[in-house]
């Protein structure tokens, strides 16, 4: 079962520009709905708007065919494919939210605008950086005029790109202009300034006396549950959540069975008597190994321990006995012995011409064009070597080598191009030689060549053992047996015991989630465990997942929002006791709170000072964060002793010894530059959005279609 794939060739440079510009918004197959009548609902709504089936689909097409050119795979994998859907989701969303906002506002970009930042003589930084001269790395206006007066000449999915590189540079210029619009509302009063400016620069001298919630044994205590029910209802928001399903489920994998090895390691003593005899090795790895043929050379030590010593000290021809490792045999041949340098260096000049890999899309010369240009320059530096470095920043086409005359470095040998790396192995050190690539044309000066080493190249048969039909019906009739006979939780667990299954749990599943322990790809899981007619208790159907069959029951659900104090009280016992022990602790301080000493040697602990605490401290030494004690300190005067003050572990008494104001200035520049500085940063971190967005009503329906 040979593996079989391909690589893309690099489109035009735009590709690669909206390649990064979508990644984070692309998103792979949409499965098709199993819930009834999910064709008749939107996949979402955000206030009145809709996002249709048909927009998000048409958002897939687009974005799955840039993903693809961007990372160069024929296919993505199902947890790439969804994690692009929820950046889709992401990204639709705030396409309606904006919009709408920028209309709201008047936010524009003119069609003169957008024309100034493609073509102006100040464009957007991707205009510049993409559109530079090759030779000089520095932005060309005329570049972009040619590609736009070209534009009617490229493929309908290039001009489609372009439109979306268009649209990408007008969104974000829409962006530019909606932050500033927010960051020059921002106005800074003097008398704000000055009260941040005193935050930060007053400092307080203190001295306070600490009693530690752990050190109070609970046995002392009585919490009872009037105090839960205070501080749940205190705190409520903090424990709100979204709707979860708790499951557990069996994992039925599918391995292959001893009948499957037997027969595996059958086929593959005859792969390894045929591959003895064959005349076309190449082929015959080709068409018999999970892998293509290799045709690097190897150095020792390179091989696996179990052939490398056989294949560097044996004769051109030799097979190894197969080996079993990973659930795969492999079996090697030598196919050739050579000395060769471990590592070459060269310069080069490329010529690529129009439908080379990687070509610039500016590069307008047809292959023929290429050659006699290749040609031409290769009469002249055979005949003056020294003339490569004169002529390759005005020539090549390889902007890596621009700013070093060409010169490419030590390189392994194997890690270039297979016909660049062989004609300068073959060429001799110092010389000049020519080669023919996927990127183009290539005149070479080769400039080094390590001490040459004995390489050997393997071909390598790797063959995964893989579980017959007949070991995947069974394994299917087990999973079977347990979701057909058991219809409930206790059925469930019983069957589970009795037969000795591995049951696993996974609590708080999320709607949207991808991630279930021990599974790939369990979104099908996921959403029977959501649907509508699904209970807690429930035993579901075999679900097909990759090499297994998982039997899943409901175990618990929650529709999300606040949860009753009964499931959250475990969490919460802790901080609940550390109320109760407050009370009880500020109690006990206060007949001695104006003598620290006496206070510290009630409780055997000691004072502590501390020197230079601010308003805007953020933890209190020794204790880590304790905001109600620094808000306390910094509300009092010099001499003043504070109540006892609980706070997060323990309950503290505070004397004021010295409270050093900032001195007043005349000018409070610097401040205000900083705060406008900071709430600028928070808007270009998105706080603007993630408001707005909270703010708004999302209706979110795709646990319909995927």
């Amino acid at each position: 079962m040979a593996a079989i794939g391909s690589i893309r060739k690099h489109g035009t440079l735009l590709i690669i520009v909206i390649g990064l510009a979508l990644l984070a918004f692309i998103l792979g197959d949409l499965s098709k709905s199993t819930r009834k009548g999910s064709h008749e609902v939107n996949i979402g709504e955000v206030e009145g708007d809709k996002i249709t089936y048909m927009d998000f689909a048409r958002q897939v097409e687009l974005n799955t065919a840039a993903a693809k050119q961007q990372q160069k795979k024929e296919y993505l994998s199902s947890d790439e494919a969804f994690r692009i859907k929820e950046e889709t989701w992401r990204y639709l969303v705030r396409k309606i939210i904006m919009e709408n906002e920028y209309e709201d506002l008047g936010v524009a970009v003119t069609k003169a605008e957008l024309a100034e930042l493609i073509q102006g003589v100040n464009p957007h930084p991707l205009i510049q950086q993409y559109f530079a001269d090759p030779n000089t790395g520095k932005y060309d206006r005329n570049l972009i005029r040619q590609y736009l007066r070209d534009l009617d000449k490229l493929s309908p999915e290039s001009k489609q790109q372009w439109l979306q590189f268009e649209k990408f540079i007008k969104d974000d210029r829409l962006k530019q202009k909606y932050n500033s619009l927010i960051t020059q509302a921002y106005y800074v009063p003097k008398a704000l300034a000055r009260r941040s400016f005193q935050d930060e620069n007053t400092t307080a001298r203190i001295t306070y006396v600490a009693a530690r919630y752990q050190d109070v044994p609970d046995s002392v205590i009585t919490v009872t549950d009037e105090d839960y029910e205070k501080y749940y209802d205190k705190n409520k928001e903090l424990f709100k959540e979204k709707a979860t399903r708790d499951l557990s489920y069996v994992i039925f994998e599918v391995k292959p069975s001893m009948k499957d090895l037997q027969a595996a390691k059958k086929e593959i003593y005859d792969i390894y008597e045929e591959l003895k005899q064959t005349d076309d090795v190449i082929r015959y790895v080709t068409m018999n190994s999970d892998n293509r043929y290799d045709s690097s050379w190897k150095v020792q030590g390179q091989l696996p321990l179990q052939i490398d010593t056989l294949m560097f000290n044996s004769e051109i021809g030799t097979v190894s006995e197969p080996y079993f490792e990973n659930e795969t045999y492999h079996i090697a041949r030598l196919v050739d012995i050579a000395y060769r340098p471990d590592s070459m260096k060269a310069s080069h000049i490329l010529i690529a011409y129009q439908g080379a890999l990687r070509a610039n899309p500016q590069i307008k010369r047809t292959r023929e064009q290429a050659k006699q240009l290749a040609d031409s320059l290769l009469n002249v530096i055979k005949k003056s070597p020294k003339k490569l470095e004169e002529l390759v920043t005005r020539y090549t086409d390889d902007p890596t080598v621009q700013q070093n005359n060409g010169d490419l470095g030590w390189f392994a040998d194997g890690a270039m191009v297979y016909q660049f790396n062989e004609a300068v192995y073959k060429a001799k050190n110092g010389s000049v030689t020519f080669a023919e690539t996927p990127f183009g044309y290539h005149i070479i000066k080769v400039t080094g060549k390590k001490e040459n080493v004995k390489k050997v190249r393997v071909a390598m048969i790797d063959r995964k053992v893989l579980p017959s039909n007949e070991t995947y019906q069974q394994t299917f009739a087990q999973a079977s047996k347990l979701a057909a006979e058991n219809k409930t939780l206790e059925e469930f667990d019983n069957a589970v015991s009795e037969e000795r299954l591995n049951k696993r749990s996974m609590p708080k599943i999320e709607q949207m989630s991808n991630y279930i322990a021990g599974l790939k790809n369990p979104r099908q899981i996921v959403r029977w465990a959501f649907d509508e007619e699904t209970e807690v208790g429930q035993v579901s159907q075999v679900f097909d997942l990759e090499d297994m069959f998982v039997v899943a029951v409901v175990t618990a659900k929650s529709e999300g929002g606040y949860p009753p104090l009964s499931e959250v009280k475990s969490r919460i016992a802790v901080l609940v006791s550390n109320e109760v022990k407050g009370r009880l602790l500020s109690e006990q301080m206060k007949p001695n709170k104006q003598d620290l000493d006496q206070l510290a040697e009630q409780f055997n602990t000691e004072k502590v000072d501390v020197n230079a605490l601010t308003f805007t401290s953020r933890n209190l030494q020794g204790y880590g964060q304790e905001k109600k004690v620094i808000g306390t300190v910094f509300g009092l005067e010099k001499g003043d002793i504070t109540d006892p003050i609980p706070g997060n572990g323990a309950v503290f008494v505070v004397k004021i010894e010295n409270i050093a104001k900032a001195q007043d200035k005349d000018n409070y520049l610097t401040t205000i530059n900083k705060m406008h500085t900071s709430f600028k940063q928070r808007v270009d971190q998105d706080m603007a959005y993630r408001a707005l967005e909270e703010s708004l009503e999302v209706e979110d329906n795709r646990i319909l279609f995927y």
